[in-house]
């Protein structure tokens, strides 16, 4: 039953049809992965009942020839969607008991199409955080281990805890979120494969703000082509949603076979930064070399404003949250602490409420809407997140899609850089500019270390133009051959 757990979402929904097990075998055989990796902290309300309850459903509508896109796999949420039939906590104290009376759109989807939830993964806190170190909850360890030493490594932020379950082998695919990073950096550090659609291809109802202009749903998966068949279940427009795009989601799966032949690669200049180890820098030439090996031309093209993407995502993904958090003031929902008056109640519950990190943004925020900073800092970093859009926007004039290293470094040990706010931020260096431009982006395992952990590889492509993405992703996988398996397993297996 265990090798259950290491069928990609493809072959077990062709395992299904052929009826060589069952959706509830299926379930439980990750209903058990969850339970045996429970070390790892990835999930913060584990759903086996439910899950069970959906999964008999699945083998019925399967028995009668309704088998949905998803049919009967195991899936897991971050736990920014809401569920009604699990709390939505956003991985924070205030939010610790929540019960949603609504779901969200993107979930909707997946079980309308016949997915089954196994439970709702750890994130930082309001998805704040590229560590996974940030969760009222405790943070999420990495299942992968490096062969330097025997320290606990961080999984990446904020989506690490479902790029660790899928990593792990307890979900087949997760759902994520992603508004600088927060997908493509988890599955890099994990080696899974996790992609950012453009932004307003997936609906956020229903999902809890951080940064409206630039949080994003998107899934992990340990195949593109799993990524391909999640992310066409949970996209589509979605009225409920202003910022939802009426646009057909196209049938991705049939884009597999059309290679990479006469394609253009760009290879961005400006992500060639001081201090990147050679091997990624490596890694980096390999991917180029895997593309033009497969039919692709590399061109040279230049992002002068990329540089820039960090200073202007913090000044205004803070901005948005302070907005966005506002809510949170213990009259409606949520946690309450009350106090001599109202004011004394509001600061009480947010001081209560609400961890370090997230209270930092908030004040960062605070202050770069505030009167006499709002021109000196918000409107100058939304005229940079113009230059950047501008930037893609020539780019793509000269290329199809673009090839950087996912991440400036590799999983590192729990507990370290946080004294360092600024050198945390670094870590979304090479994702940033795709978020503040609302383009499609994915990692993808290109290969390992010297300290034997997981590197990615990041495309990008222009909006609306996943298929691009996923067509490169293909190459890169097919090419670098990614079959290592996370320490937690392989130990398991001796």
């Amino acid at each position: 039953m265990s090798d259950l757990t290491h069928l990609t979402i493809k072959n077990a929904l062709e395992g299904l049809d052929k009826k060589e097990f069952s959706a509830v075998e299926l379930t439980q055989a990750h209903i058990n992965a969850m339970e045996s990796t429970r070390e790892l902290n990835a999930y913060i309300t584990e759903t086996p009942e439910l899950a069970l309850k959906q999964a008999a459903e699945s083998d019925k509508r399967r028995a009668g020839g309704e088998a949905g896109l998803l049919e009967g796999i195991p899936l897991a949420v971050k736990d920014m969607f809401c569920t009604k039939d699990a709390r939505t906590t956003a991985a924070s104290h205030i939010l610790e008991n929540y019960q949603s009376p609504y779901e969200s759109t993107v979930t909707e989807k997946l079980w309308q199409d016949g997915a089954v939830m196994i439970g709702k993964t750890n994130l930082d806190e309001f998805a704040m955080g590229a560590s996974n170190m940030t969760s009222y909850f405790g943070n999420v360890i990495n299942p992968w281990r490096s062969n330097a030493h025997d320290k606990d490594l961080v999984p990446g932020g904020s989506s690490g805890g479902s790029a660790a379950c899928v990593s792990a082998r307890s979900a087949m695919g997760a759902l994520g979120t992603d508004t600088n990073g927060s997908i493509r950096q988890p599955a890099s550090y994990t080696g899974t494969v996790g992609i950012k659609p453009t932004y307003g291809r997936c609906s956020r109802w229903g999902i809890v703000a951080f940064a409206s202009s630039l949080d994003q749903a998107g899934v992990f998966a340990r195949t593109v082509e799993d990524c391909a068949l999640m992310l066409q279940s949970c996209s589509g427009h979605d009225p409920k949603d202003s910022t939802s795009a009426n646009i057909e989601v196209p049938d991705w799966s049939n884009s597999f076979n059309n290679g990479v032949k006469g394609m253009k690669i760009g290879i961005p200049k400006e992500f060639r930064v001081d201090g990147m180890p050679d091997e990624i820098e490596k890694l980096w030439q390999q991917g180029a070399d895997w593309l033009k090996d497969a039919g692709a031309e590399i061109v040279d093209v230049s992002m002068p404003h990329a540089k820039y993407a960090i200073p202007a995502y913090y000044i205004v993904a803070p901005a948005e949250a302070s907005s966005n958090l506002a809510r949170y003031d213990g009259v409606r929902y949520g946690l309450r602490v009350e106090g001599e008056n109202l004011i004394d109640m509001y600061e009480k519950t947010r001081a209560e409420g609400f961890g370090d990190e997230v209270k930092r943004r908030i004040m960062i925020g605070t202050y770069v809407l505030s009167a006499g900073y709002y021109d000196a800092y918000y409107i100058k970093a939304q005229k940079i997140r113009r230059l950047i859009v501008e930037d893609f926007k020539k780019v793509f004039e000269e290329c199809d899609a673009l090839l950087t290293p996912t991440s400036p470094g590799v999983a590192f040990p729990i507990g370290e850089r946080m004294d360092d706010p600024i050198k945390m931020y670094l870590e979304d260096i090479f994702t940033s500019p795709a978020s503040l431009a609302g383009m499609p982006a994915m990692s993808v395992p290109g290969g390992l270390n010297g300290e034997g952990l997981p590197l990615g590889l990041q495309i990008m492509a222009k909006p609306w133009d996943e298929e691009s993405v996923f067509r490169v992703g293909q190459e890169i996988e097919k090419a670098a051959n990614f079959t290592a398996l996370p320490n937690l397993l392989t130990k398991a297996a001796a």
